[in-house]
């Protein structure tokens, strides 16, 4: 099943998810996923799928047009490149994108664990590949979708991240 909960959850999930929040459909602010990925399965269209779930019914009222406009991925971690997720993020190029950087770095409550959360979760050995993604409504909205796949296990978490 695509979307199932592990049976026993990560460390690294439950300090992801208390850094950034649980899954949500807000629309705004920041959510942490977890699915299960086959090892065939997309990645990026796992992370659209999250951005859509997020958005939630924000995505029929202002059209997929506006919320794919921004969409693009900004930053792609080679394969055997160092796994340093806060040095990846904040060395992304795209003028857009960087914007949303020192907010989920920086500017979150406990930054100093939330960094430690992306990094347990994101520079692990495990993890296979790992993209990121700009993304907004084209408007007042902007941020960032870090996707990140373990190899071994298919595990895939995605930390969702929208602000205006």
């Amino acid at each position: 099943m695509a979307n199932a909960a592990p049976t026993t959850v990560p460390t690294y999930l439950v300090s992801l998810q208390a850094a950034y929040g649980p899954p949500s459909d807000a629309g705004f602010g920041s959510a942490v996923f977890y699915t299960a990925l086959g090892a065939d399965a997309s990645l990026e269209q796992a992370a659209l799928d999250k951005y859509k779930v997020f958005t939630g019914e924000l995505w029929q009222r202002y059209g997929e047009a506006a919320w794919m406009g921004p969409w693009k991925e900004v930053y792609t971690r080679a394969p055997g490149a160092p796994a340093d997720i806060v040095a990846e993020l904040r060395g992304i190029a795209d003028r857009d994108a960087a914007i949303s950087v020192p907010l989920i770095l920086d500017e979150v409550d406990d930054a100093a664990a939330a960094r430690a959360a992306l990094a347990a979760a994101y520079d692990d050995p495990a993890v296979t590949e790992l993209r990121v993604y700009n993304l907004g409504d084209g408007a007042a909205l902007a941020g960032l979708l870090v996707a990140g796949r373990r190899g071994a296990t298919g595990d895939a978490i995605f930390l969702v991240f929208l602000l205006d």
